[in-house]
């Protein structure tokens, strides 16, 4: 048996500087979710938001996705996108996402892929939360304050 070593995975793949809000105009968590779904639709990224807002809802409810250092990563599962898609926004103000560390985010990256993409989904949860452990990049995240400053951080590191 022969194993093919996959390409690694560039966050830029999943997300374009449109799919980006900064601020965004949500004050909750339901709303973030709501809004950063509907950037993806504007996108035309997924066909049918209210279906994708609804997955992404129902995981959030099982168990938060505020993982702590002030990111969230609400996430899900629906047939109504093409491919897995990523939407990042920064709340005008911290927002509480019950985060595990009991701190409001300042950062929220949503993704949403297919059903049939688990792999993907997994490996794309666990780079944005390895890059999100890095302090330095997080202070530049926090920092940045329009969507274009956001993905060239996010540009920069893939090519690193």
């Amino acid at each position: 048996m022969v194993l093919v070593e996959r390409e690694t995975m560039k966050l830029t793949d999943l997300i374009t500087p449109d799919c980006i809000l900064a601020p965004m105009q949500a004050t909750d968590k339901h709303e973030v979710i709501n809004e950063l779904v509907d950037v993806l639709a504007k996108a035309g990224r997924v066909s049918d938001a209210k279906s994708l807002q609804e997955a992404i809802w129902t995981r959030e409810q099982t168990r938060t996705t505020g993982i702590g250092h002030g990111l969230a990563i609400p996430h899900g599962k629906s047939d109504t996108l093409s491919d897995m898609s990523m939407a990042i926004g920064k709340p005008a103000e911290p927002i509480d996402f019950d985060a595990i560390d009991g701190k409001p985010v300042k950062l929220v990256v949503l993704l949403a892929s297919r059903p049939d993409q688990v792999s993907d989904h997994i490996q794309a949860l666990a780079k944005i939360s390895r890059l999100h452990m890095q302090p330095e990049f997080r202070e530049k995240i926090y920092e940045a304050q329009t969507p274009e400053e956001i993905y060239e951080l996010i540009a920069a590191s893939d090519s690193a």
